[in-house]
């Protein structure tokens, strides 16, 4: 009777102990994805501020972007402003576009 009375009282340990640990992860999960009120600012650390901050550079990023274009006779995409423009067509250097057509 003794040993049933240890195994049910082993078993409710580890069933509380698991309990516990996804109660405590889940808590973790709602304060990372938690966000501040639009008027308070994101002190540093903060679970928000990683993502406002990244965020922030995204944007960044998206408007420094520069338009890619693709050269016509090799098919290498390369950025708009160090574009050859001949015959009508976008070449990456001037030896690909004074090469005869393929």
């Amino acid at each position: 009777m003794s040993r049933i009375l240890i195994w049910l009282g082993l078993i409710f340990l580890v069933i509380f102990a698991i309990r516990s640990k996804i109660r405590s992860a889940q808590q973790r999960n709602q304060q990372q994805f938690r966000q501040p009120p639009p008027n308070q600012e994101v002190p540093p650390g903060a679970p928000g501020a990683s993502q406002t901050a990244y965020k922030a550079r995204t944007d960044k990023a998206l408007a420094d972007a520069e338009t890619m274009l693709e050269c016509a006779r090799c098919g290498i995409f390369f950025p708009a402003s160090e574009a050859v423009h001949a015959n009508g067509r976008d070449y990456c250097c001037a030896a690909h576009a004074a090469a005869p057509a393929a």
